[in-house]
């Protein structure tokens, strides 16, 4: 396709489109859609949980039960990135649902702040916003078993 213009003498010119040069911006950046999955902010709560003084384990009976005999099988590691959590992320913003075992002695809302504090800190430094984080108290960790006296 040609253009037609005046020259720099004031007559007319045809130029071709196709020859002119365009200024590309060096800071033009492709545009698109991010998501973050459900999982990835599950492990990040989940890391950011176990971090919190007072907390003594995640997940409820039955997920440290099956966590328990997987130990013994020397599988100690599965299940343990996502255990104890469940996240929904929607349009850049996350609900985060811990289930955790705190440490005897331990005041609930102490803790309970601590991993609220945590969770967000970590996963707003990730760019997603947090909009709840709903924490249910499982279980309190008493310490091991009491020896017998002779």
């Amino acid at each position: 396709m040609a253009v037609v213009g005046l020259d720099e003498w004031g007559g007319w010119s045809m130029a071709d489109e196709a020859t002119q040069e365009l200024s590309v911006l060096p800071d033009a950046v492709a545009g698109g859609a991010t998501h973050v999955s459900d999982e990835v902010v599950e492990k990040i709560a989940v890391a950011a949980t176990r971090s919190v003084p007072g907390v003594a384990d995640l997940g409820g009976d039955v997920a440290r039960f099956f966590n328990a005999v997987l130990d013994k099988v020397g599988l100690d590691q599965v299940g343990d990135a996502r255990r104890g959590c469940s996240a929904h992320v929607t349009n850049g913003a996350a609900v985060v649902n811990l289930v955790i075992v705190i440490d005897g002695g331990r005041p609930v809302p102490e803790v309970t702040d601590a991993v609220r504090s945590a969770v967000t800190s970590a996963v707003e430094a990730y760019g997603l916003r947090v909009d709840e984080i709903n924490i249910r108290v499982d279980d309190v960790a008493l310490g091991g078993p009491v020896a017998p006296s002779a």
